[in-house]
């Protein structure tokens, strides 16, 4: 089975939250759709092993980020590979209550959903929600998962619906969000302060593959 034909099928690049008794939550996705248009309603699926997948169970409610192509990489870093149970993502991240939930700023569009029935998986809840409220902050081309991977080199977390793993390149990649290093500077020349431009790592996290 050639697993490559499944990056042929489309995805985005979304911010899901929460909340945890008050505090924001969220966590990375790539896999939300559009299920019906009335009411609207919005599948998001996600691992069993995110804090924010406890948290969308319990209040009931979840809301979807969507990122564009100019939406800082480290959001992805922060909110992709890392925990909400350890780990406050939103510090130092701009964001406001929208729809009565936690919406980070700078993103293309967001939806606020109540969770209306679920799907399980051996690995991953798939929920669907209605849409409550919505809107678009501003003009931006919608990240999509080609893009992420083509564009901005980054990777896909274990635990994501889409990972697959892949061989040694050669390369070097971040132990952190497994971000590819393939500037025109040789990888021993950048200076000790040079970080992941995706999750912000320092260079000493980069290993050689």
């Amino acid at each position: 089975m050639n697993k490559s034909a499944f990056y042929a099928l489309s995805y985005g690049v979304y911010v899901c939250t929460s909340w945890d008794e008050g505090r924001p939550v969220g966590c990375i996705a790539n896999s939300a759709m559009q299920i019906t248009s009335s009411p609207a309603t919005i599948a998001v699926s996600l691992n069993h092993d995110n804090y924010t997948n406890a948290c969308v169970r319990a209040t009931g409610r979840f809301a979807i980020a969507v990122l564009g192509e100019h939406a800082d990489p480290k959001l992805i870093g922060k909110f992709g590979f890392s925990s909400s149970k350890d780990t406050d993502k939103f510090e130092g991240t701009p964001y406001a209550v929208r729809g009565k939930m936690p919406v980070i700023d700078g993103c293309v569009s967001w939806f606020s959903c109540k969770v209306v029935d679920t799907m399980e998986t051996g690995t991953h809840t798939v929920f669907l929600g209605e849409v409550l409220d919505c809107d678009v902050l501003l003009s931006d081309t919608p990240m999509t998962y080609a893009y992420y991977h083509k564009v901005l080199k980054g990777k896909t977390a274990a635990n994501a619906p889409t990972y697959q793993e892949e061989k040694g390149s050669g390369k070097y990649v971040c132990r952190i969000c497994k971000y590819e290093y393939d500037g025109k500077v040789p990888f021993e020349e950048l200076p000790d302060d040079w970080t992941c431009p995706i999750c912000g790592a320092p260079k000493s996290q980069f290993e050689k593959k």
